[in-house]
């Protein structure tokens, strides 16, 4: 490139605009994400019904008045349960593609064997959960 406007790029890289347009794009997306929500509460508190009542104000909306303290105790092992689902969850997310890439010509013993290491934490892991008791229900 020659000519007056490599010079003035030289000189100056705003004046190509190449370089700030995409910050003018991002900040433009921004101010329009906040001004949509802005818009969507207010019209929300504005068209919205608001009618007060003691009952409105209670804890619970379901027609059953809260009985006793709001504090109950919930079982770990609920928890424990769903972790160990996210956990298979991803380990099968990243099967399907490995398996996928696997069938193609090229790849050999070194992905099946970052594969069965990958799947020896996950036994490792849930052979820790199992001897410490952690899968069993009573």
């Amino acid at each position: 490139m020659e000519g007056p406007l490599a010079a003035a790029l030289a000189a100056d890289p705003a004046v190509g605009g190449g370089y700030f347009d995409a910050y003018a794009a991002v900040g433009l997306l921004a101010v329009v994400g906040v001004l949509f929500v802005m818009v969507a509460f207010t019209a929300n508190r504005l068209l919205r019904p608001a009618i007060w009542s003691p009952e409105k104000l209670l804890t619970y909306e379901c027609g059953v008045d809260p009985v006793g303290e709001g504090w109950a105790h919930t079982q770990v092992r609920y928890y424990v349960y769903a972790f160990l689902y996210v956990i298979f969850a991803v380990d099968a997310i990243y099967l399907f593609p490995w398996a996928t890439v696997f069938a193609s010509a090229g790849y050999g013993m070194g992905t099946l064997v970052e594969m069965f290491i990958f799947l020896g934490f996950l036994a490792v892991g849930l052979l820790y959960a199992w001897k410490k008791g952690v899968l069993e229900w009573t």
